[in-house]
């Protein structure tokens, strides 16, 4: 029977999958210049990804139940990572936007705004490595 906990698996791997293909993508943007579609396709992906993370944030926050022990602890490191992975989101794509916005996207701002993609790029991989580490060995979520 479906319940609201089963909103949360599946909503993560928007997120994951927008962060990390939008990262590599911008990456590759920054030293193929001749393509200007990699910067726009990364630049919307990078929006889509913040949208998706606070749908599976929220999910993840308000609507799982509390566990005890072992997972209890692992489920607190996850929930950790997810607000690493959360308020680096919104601040990369807060910033790029802005410097979309300003029409700046070819100035040292980039790089700014590429290394807060990075960090949200490494704390999503890590947040659902752990959640992956809670289905698996935990059996949650199943």
């Amino acid at each position: 029977m479906f319940d609201s906990s089963h909103l949360h698996p599946m909503t993560v791997h928007f997120p994951i999958a927008l962060i990390l293909i939008g990262f590599i993508i911008d990456l590759v943007s920054v030293f193929n210049k001749k393509e200007p579609c990699l910067a726009k396709m990364s630049y919307y992906m990078e929006i889509l990804g913040m949208i998706a993370a606070i749908v599976a944030f929220g999910t993840g926050y308000y609507l799982t139940g509390a566990m005890s022990g072992e997972a209890g602890i692992v489920r607190d490191e996850h929930k950790l990572f997810a607000t690493f992975t959360l308020v680096f989101i919104i601040l990369a794509t807060t910033f790029r936007v802005l410097i979309v916005y300003l029409k700046k996207e070819n100035t040292y701002l980039r790089w700014i705004a590429l290394s807060l993609y990075l960090c949200a790029f490494i704390f999503v991989a890590i947040t659902g490595y752990i959640g992956g580490v809670l289905v698996q060995e935990y059996l949650m979520g199943i």
